[in-house]
């Protein structure tokens, strides 16, 4: 392309990641890389690792600005912006470009797109949508060895006040993602006192399930998920928290450092984990380990972690496909749910309902040709855009579709169809609309829960919790007053920061408030909120051993 001047930013704008602003003018000297991204998109959050190995490679010479032009309304919101910044470990300063004045500049036309410009202030290059790590370093280290030798570079490591340095996250759980409640009943008590007397983890004593149990490596099993548990993707934390539903901590799984490591609760690591699934009869939680792109299951008869799909390299493969699970690239997947030897996932990142098939091990695309849009009928035929929370009433899976701002069926019977729910069904069609079918307006909803016969679905970027019939589409809110914030109380009263994630027990609904690092709990009939407390729980790396 050829070389045109780089506008220059606004000088009125609110900057993240910086004690000042920036200007093009100032930075001249250096290579710079503009990111227009959007924190919802999940291509702009794949785009993210390759900012931060050319922002180490090139970090004497390259300056990585974040533009963030909005695509939600909650995403206009600088504090919100800040929360994905924490959320995201982003190191570089970010413009809030508001009302895209900054996109329009520059004439982008789709996120995330990449804009490279020359130590003389011209753009020099760009590129659209991700997977383009090795044409960016191409360029980027052409352009340093030719300004280099023109002895026109300002070599020198720029350092910036943080938004984890100003204000950090400190909190016992840091952006949950999602949560699980789940009842142990006693038939898989039985199956599991059964299983672990197999493996000579037991004393001829200790023959009965029971509070009386002395606690061991498999005998704390025992004790500690026979009931009810729950599970928690401690996400911002890279680990997963098993405790009682009343917030007694039972297991901490995960070193607290990401990365892709099999092995003993203490040691494995798991890089934002997102949804989850358990096997109450063989003791198994299937974890979606979203960034490290993989399914990872957590044996509690064994306490150990394994891999079983994925390489922990990201796919950039669409078209459906299967293959053996240890050997198929994965795409982000977000949530996951279980049907006797099936297990859904929502791929999040290829827009795809997938399937593994637990008891042959291999996986495969279920519904969704790859292309972001909204399309029913056929599986074979459908799409969806971004897919990132599951639920089912044995019969239909439901997806909260959370680019489209709907709520998706897909058949898993004879004969199955994809159907939308309720919401408009397009990229823009979002908003805060109670109604029917398509008349409803959601915002980036990322949880669904069945339960007493309805769908309660997480309305993400509207703060709020919404109950839709999942016969005829009709919706109505239920619980929280749309405003960011954590406030307990009944029903409409209550305020949620970001619910992503919901699981129902009883007549009980816990809510992952992912902004707020909490996990909510709602009483069903009264719909009186309270948040619950892990007393023993403490961030990675600051509780110290007894």
């Amino acid at each position: 392309m050829p070389r045109v001047r780089a506008p220059e930013f606004p000088g009125n704008y609110p900057w993240l990641n910086t004690e000042k602003p920036l200007s093009i003018e100032s930075l001249k000297g250096r290579v710079v890389l503009l990111d227009f991204w959007t924190y919802c998109c999940i291509n702009c959050l794949h785009v993210l690792p390759d900012l931060k190995y050319l922002e180490q490679k090139y970090k004497d010479a390259l300056t990585v600005i974040g533009v963030h032009s909005a695509k939600f309304e909650n995403e206009k919101e600088v504090e919100n912006i800040r929360q994905a910044i924490l959320r995201y470990d982003i190191e570089h300063p970010v413009i809030v470009d508001s009302g895209m004045k900054v996109w329009q500049s520059y004439a982008v036309r789709a996120w995330p797109t990449l804009m490279v410009i020359d130590p003389e202030s011209y753009v020099v290059g760009f590129v659209s949508g991700e997977g383009n790590r090795e044409a960016l370093d191409e360029l980027v280290g052409k352009l340093i060895a030719e300004y280099k030798d023109k002895n026109a570079l300002n070599f020198k490591e720029l350092r910036f006040t943080l938004e984890k340095q100003r204000k950090p996250v400190s909190t016992p759980l840091a952006f949950p993602g999602k949560v699980l409640a789940f009842a142990i009943g006693a038939t898989e008590a039985k199956h599991l006192h059964q299983q672990v007397a197999l493996l000579g983890e037991m004393s001829q004593e200790n023959e009965s399930v029971d509070e009386t149990v002395l606690p061991g490596p498999a005998n704390s099993v025992i004790q500690n998920l026979v009931g009810s548990c729950l599970f928690i993707a401690d996400s911002g934390h890279n680990r997963i928290v098993v405790s009682t539903l009343e917030g007694e901590v039972l297991h901490v799984i995960g070193s607290g450092k990401p990365g892709l490591t099999d092995g003993d609760f203490e040691e494995a690591e798991f890089f934002a984990p997102q949804g989850m699934a358990f096997d109450a009869e063989s003791q198994i939680l299937y974890v979606a380990d979203t960034e490290n792109h993989a399914l990872r299951k957590i044996d509690f008869t064994t306490q150990r972690v394994e891999t079983v799909a994925g390489t922990g390299e990201q796919s950039h493969e669409i078209s459906p496909r299967s293959g053996k699970a240890l050997e198929t690239q994965l795409n982000s997947p977000w949530d996951l749910e279980r049907v006797g030897n099936r297990l859904f996932i929502a791929m999040a990142g290829s827009h795809q309902i997938w399937e593994m098939q637990l008891d042959t091990g291999t996986i495969g695309t279920y519904a969704g040709i790859g292309r972001e849009s909204c399309v029913d009928g056929n599986l074979a035929e459908s799409a969806f855009s971004q897919p990132s929370g599951l639920s089912t009433d044995r019969s239909e899976l439901f997806v909260a579709d959370s680019e489209i701002s709907s709520i998706r069926a897909v058949g898993i019977d004879e004969d199955p169809k994809v159907r939308t729910v309720c919401g408009s069904g397009e990229l823009f069609g979002f908003g805060d609309k109670d109604g029917r079918a398509e008349e409803v307006r959601l915002q980036h909803c990322l949880g669904v829960e069945y339960a007493q016969n309805y769908l309660w679905v997480a309305d993400t970027y509207n703060h709020k919790i919404k109950r839709i019939d999942h016969r005829g589409g009709t919706c109505r809110t239920m619980i929280g007053d749309g405003t960011a914030g954590l406030v307990d109380a009944k029903g409409l009263k209550a305020r949620f920061f970001e619910p992503s994630g919901l699981s129902a027990i009883g007549p009980h609904l816990f809510v992952a408030d992912t902004n707020n690092h909490v996990i909510r709990r709602v009483e069903l009939d009264t719909l009186e909120v309270t948040t619950l407390d892990f007393p023993s729980l403490c961030p990675p790396d600051v509780c110290l051993p007894d």
